[in-house]
């Protein structure tokens, strides 16, 4: 139906706005995807656990003085301390240290990829545990063809040499704690009254003292002579990756809202690759990006984005 009702015209400071994200979404998919080289870089020197526990220690770090900065309130509720010691357990301190023991035997570009399965293992723990969406045709198409995408990116046909399984094995443990963790934190933690930078600083806080004993247990000794390139790599892990990542994740949220902050998903394995292979010289084989792209499709059909891409196009040409 055509009306007399004009849309406003969009001025200078709106849109400036409206793309006020664009730089931030740029870097979040930048840092994210680097990750992976990062803990790759750390293991030269590190183990498993010490790659974990500085990565929390110096992402808690800078969190913390951003909250002091902006005069942030940590959370003041026992429950909600104890929700997030909970999402410190799957979220933080167990993933991290299951990609960085994966990436002992599997290249930096295929953790990135496993990593963009996470909303397929979150999508699984809502239908089948939370049971707050009720499963559909189209979640179960995008299941089937994410899962075949990850077939594929796997070379499920080739095998897998023991220690490559136990990799890989590994980074998958860590997307199944991703997909308990998100459904989990949107139950039990929205409407706590808590900012986000407050929760996640919380949250990285406690991970951080959660891995402080197993260091202790495991042995704080690295394993070869820290050279700079593995503390510049940790500082960036941890204070860009587990600090400053969070601060530009909420701010596009805030601008752009969370479905487009969530779209940094398709972007990280890109960026993964390309450092992987540019930086690291990892060799990619042709099954590893043709899965990501299968994977990837299916995120999209299980979310919908197919269709609501369709619908914009319908409507600009209206």
């Amino acid at each position: 139906m055509i009306t007399d009702r004009v849309a406003p015209a969009a001025t200078p400071r709106t849109t400036t706005r409206a793309q006020s994200w664009i730089p931030a979404f740029a870097l979040l998919a930048l840092l994210w995807g680097c990750s992976f080289a990062f803990i790759h870089i750390g293991l030269d020197a590190l183990t498993p656990v010490q790659v974990a526990f500085w990565r929390l220690a110096l992402g808690a770090a800078s969190l913390l003085i951003i909250v002091v900065a902006t005069r942030t309130r940590l959370p003041r509720s026992p429950r909600t301390w104890a929700h997030l010691l909970v999402l410190a357990t799957l979220l933080n301190a167990v993933p991290f240290t299951l990609f960085a023991i994966g990436q002992q035997s599997v290249s930096s570009v295929l953790a990135g990829i496993i990593n963009a399965t996470t909303p397929l293992a979150t999508l699984v723990v809502i239908l089948a545990a939370f049971r707050e969406e009720r499963p559909t045709r189209q979640r179960a198409a995008g299941l089937l063809i994410g899962f075949l995408g990850v077939a594929v990116v796997l070379g499920v046909w080739r095998g897998f040499a023991g220690s490559e399984l136990a990799g890989v094995l590994a980074c998958l443990g860590a997307v199944a704690c991703y997909g308990v963790a998100f459904p989990y934190s949107r139950r039990y933690l929205t409407g706590t009254g808590d900012g986000p930078l407050a929760l996640a600083s919380a949250q990285v806080l406690l991970a951080a003292c959660l891995m402080a004993p197993v260091l202790l247990i495991t042995g704080a000794t690295p394993t070869a002579p820290v050279t700079a390139d593995v503390v510049a790599a940790m500082l960036a892990l941890g204070a860009l990756c587990s600090g400053v990542a969070y601060v530009l994740n909420f701010r596009i949220v805030a601008v752009a809202g969370a479905s487009t902050a969530s779209s940094v998903t398709y972007v990280t394995p890109v960026v993964a690759a390309v450092v992987g292979v540019t930086v690291l010289g990892e060799h990619v084989q042709w099954n590893q990006p043709l899965g990501a792209v299968v994977v990837l499709t299916g995120i999209a059909v299980s979310q919908g984005l197919h269709r609501t891409v369709t619908s914009r196009r319908r409507a600009a040409r209206i």
